[in-house]
């Protein structure tokens, strides 16, 4: 059976089931955007914006998904400094059962059908050899813009919790969480550390509408000033004790100062306490884009996967 329509916060807790049982045995094969923390985050900060262009389809075998794809279509966005972003391409995020590997065409076939004439992207997991054989077979190559040093491709990273150093802030700082900073301050740590953002208020209405979402995991960093100078969600996967950061981010003007290092510290010790035995992290991963990655390392996290972004031209116009 397959249902086909507009992506909803019920769909988002079955695709993220199918996120727990893949990372319970094949946690390699995980795609890029299909992470238990990733589907709640970007359905959560867009829903209201861009969901009218999010088009899905569900596979289930005896009651249950065992395969996915999110296609989200050309769209326009406004940007918290009042510029707008148009995006004329279509992207596929996506997630397919091991056991039930040959669905993967079922599901290319659904997107070259929702996403005709568009160029169209897609990232699997460097791992899944067969996925990437079927996406080969039907027309999509390497995405040239993942190519050298300013790549666009990212990496998973992982550690264990076993041994969490003590988290250090400069005088005057304090770790804050969102329950007790309050929405207008989460949204606006939020904006200043990615500016220009689209992130708002509304944005963040439905991040806490997902069931993942715990305002107790939502760290902040507050400055002497007030200002709320990092921020970081984390996102709870009970069935596996294991979270995910994501988002991860710090005010220009409060970079350099070991904010970002004592708040994942800081987080990974909340984790550990809500009972996570094991925590990731996304990143850039081309050698272009070391300050992430760096910052991760630095606290102990290794690359564990890789997404392989590829792309299928669109018809000439």
């Amino acid at each position: 059976m397959t249902i086909s329509e507009t992506v909803t916060a019920a769909d988002v807790q079955l695709m993220q089931g199918l996120a727990q049982r893949v990372t319970a045995t094949r946690p390699d094969l995980l795609n890029s955007d299909a992470t238990f923390g990733e589907l709640a985050w970007n359905w959560g900060r867009g829903h209201a914006r861009d969901g009218a262009g999010w088009s899905r389809r569900l596979w289930f075998s005896g009651g249950e998904p065992v395969a996915w794809g999110w296609a989200r279509l050309p769209r326009r966005v406004r940007l918290s400094d009042g510029s707008v972003k148009d995006v004329t391409g279509a992207y596929l995020a996506y997630q397919v059962h091991p056991d039930h590997a040959g669905l993967v065409d079922e599901v290319i076939d659904w997107y070259d059908d929702t996403a005709a004439g568009l160029e169209r992207t897609v990232m699997p997991s460097a791992a899944d050899g067969f996925a990437l054989k079927r996406w080969a077979a039907h027309g999509y190559g390497t995405d040239p813009a993942s190519l050298g040093d300013t790549g666009s491709w990212t990496q998973l990273n992982e550690r264990d919790l076993t041994d969490v150093e003590r988290p250090e802030l400069p005088d005057g700082f304090r770790f804050r969480t969102a329950d007790e900073a309050g929405p207008k301050a989460a949204v606006q740590a939020h904006v200043d550390a990615w500016a220009p953002s689209a992130y708002t208020a509304e944005s963040y209405q439905g991040v806490r509408r997902t069931a993942a979402y715990r305002g107790d995991l939502h760290v902040l960093v507050e400055a002497p000033d007030g200002t709320m100078a990092s921020s970081t969600i984390m996102w709870l996967d009970e069935a596996n004790r294991t979270a995910e950061f994501e988002p991860v981010g710090t005010h220009p003007d409060y970079r350099r100062l070991g904010l970002g290092r004592a708040m994942l510290l800081h987080g990974m010790r909340l984790a550990r306490a809500a009972g996570a035995t094991h925590m990731t992290v996304a990143c850039l991963g081309a050698p272009g884009h070391p300050e992430a990655r760096g910052l991760y390392y630095s606290v102990g996290f290794s690359e564990c996967t890789r997404d392989t972004p590829l792309i299928k031209a669109g018809s000439a116009s």
